[in-house]
């Protein structure tokens, strides 16, 4: 199924009428516009590319203007889509939230917050050492490698360094309400990524509406 491109408002709560508090995720979803299509006889597989954001007015570059007809204006982020029928969808149409109004579970993917440059006791839970005075052996990773043989430090070891702002995709998130007017989606729990930051939504992989 055709995904779409939406922007991570903020986190908040519901309540269901038996009284539970669901925490969700606010997804605005502004309408998608389809700027390509690709066909499995020219590219060897079907898909669109669609477009989300309109570039703000200025000299656009010729590079980025040639990718979109005379009558669609250019757009900040463009984003590409696996799919197998593409009759249902002519250049220049426009997609809103509405595509995921009978879907019971989304996938949405997004970059995670970047934390900069942390030792193993952030970035990997390390229980680190005693807090006693003295010790010298507070927050270290400890030994990372042998004495003698290999005399050196193998492949994989957790050791400090970049933590975050990686491709995460959170799956089978239930898909509490779709608002049509507002363009406004909410999920149950959590999605990567700060306020603001642009995320990806598909059709759940693992789960279905009958599930």
């Amino acid at each position: 199924m055709l995904g779409l491109i939406g922007k991570k408002v903020g986190m908040t709560q519901i309540f269901e009428v038996n009284g539970d508090v669901v925490p969700v995720t606010i997804i605005k979803v502004d309408k998608n516009t389809v700027i390509r299509k690709k066909t499995k006889e020219r590219d060897g597989y079907n898909s669109l590319v669609l477009g989300y954001e309109d570039l703000k007015k200025g000299k656009v570059l010729k590079v980025i203007a040639g990718q979109f007809k005379d009558d669609i204006k250019p757009k900040k982020f463009l984003k590409e889509f696996k799919i197998e029928n593409l009759d249902e969808y002519n250049i220049g149409s426009e997609i809103g939230v509405e595509l995921f109004q009978d879907m019971k579970f989304v996938d949405v993917t997004a970059n995670s917050k970047g934390k900069g440059f942390q030792g193993v006791v952030k970035r990997y839970g390390f229980g680190g050492g005693r807090a006693t005075h003295g010790s010298k052996f507070h927050r270290q990773n400890g030994s990372t490698g042998q004495n003698s043989y290999p005399s050196r430090v193998l492949k994989g070891v957790k050791r400090a360094g970049r933590m975050g702002n990686d491709t995460v995709t959170v799956q089978s998130l239930k898909v509490v309400k779709i608002d049509n007017e507002k363009g406004v989606m909410l999920v149950k729990g959590a999605v990567p990524g700060t306020k603001n930051s642009l995320v990806y939504i598909n059709s759940a992989k693992k789960k279905t509406a009958a599930k």
